[in-house]
């Protein structure tokens, strides 16, 4: 058998190649950060540059604490993902649990169902969404958000979950029905606590989506009472004038709920990415 050679030149350009990545991905993050604390003159002439004693401002946060309700936008999109996010990983891992452990007639077509959802997207059902919220007066309230970003991230989880699931050990299960476990208590206390970096991967991977939607909430829960942070945000944009020192401001603070976020989950991210890669 051929093994893979490990020279330092491929560590070099490996290195190099992930760096490259990360500078382009945190480039946009760093701009608006940058600019959130710098006066409007200074964003459109030096876009790029550091704030120095002279641009720097804190205009746009005073704007985003005085003019827009912040803290309700920010309690609303928390509210949404947290409930969405427990939701998706509640029913997307009981689903993958009965796919991964019982055999029944329509298995298959049942699996292959469910990861349609991940081909398709949702926003294409938007009027027939829209309808039936209408018709069950849930037009305006957070629980129309939470449905929909729940079923929009369920095939998803099922689909990633089921797998794991299936490298769980038919003896360890097997044991808990002789010591005379349930079902439902072999699948919250076996199951569950061995599949924790599955589970931190779907939550991260539904996470920013549900964090950063714009489409939903414009759609679904325009009122000023519902709004997320990121349909919050568009308060300041206007039709002629647009107070970009509060759009910048308003989106470096909804970037930081999702850092925070990210770091805390990286380790059972990564452990969930690369469970199975080697044996």
């Amino acid at each position: 058998m051929s093994t893979a050679r490990h020279t330092p030149l491929n560590s070099v350009a490996a290195h190099a190649a992930l760096i490259t990545y990360t500078l382009i991905a945190l480039f946009p993050v760093f701009v608006i950060v940058v600019n959130s604390f710098k006066e409007r003159r200074a964003i459109f002439r030096e876009p790029l540059a550091l704030p120095d004693a002279e641009s720097f401002s804190l205009i746009g946060y005073q704007t985003v604490m005085k003019q827009g309700d912040f803290f309700l936008y920010f309690q609303n999109s928390f509210i949404v993902t947290v409930a969405s996010l427990f939701f998706i990983l509640l029913f997307g891992a009981m689903a993958a649990f009965a796919l991964a452990e019982y055999r029944f007639r329509g298995n298959m077509l049942m699996g292959l169902y469910l990861a349609l959802g991940i081909m398709i997207p949702i926003r294409i059902g938007t009027v027939a969404i829209l309808q039936m919220m209408v018709s069950t007066g849930l037009v305006n309230t957070l629980w129309a958000l939470i449905l929909v970003y729940t079923a929009q991230g369920l095939p998803l989880a099922v689909f990633i979950l089921s797998e794991f699931m299936r490298q769980v050990s038919d003896d360890l299960k097997n044991a808990g029905r002789i010591d005379g476990l349930s079902e439902y208590k072999i699948f919250f206390r076996l199951v569950l606590p061995l599949v924790r970096p599955a589970m931190a991967t779907v939550a991260v991977f539904n996470m920013i989506p549900i964090w950063n939607d714009l489409w939903f909430p414009l759609i679904l829960a325009p009122a000023e009472e519902v709004k997320t942070l990121t349909l919050g945000s568009q308060v300041f944009i206007g039709q002629f004038v647009t107070d970009w020192n509060a759009v910048l401001s308003a989106l470096s603070l909804a970037i930081l709920p999702v850092l925070v976020l990210y770091v805390i989950f990286s380790r059972q991210l990564i452990r969930g990415i690369t469970s199975g890669a080697v044996k």
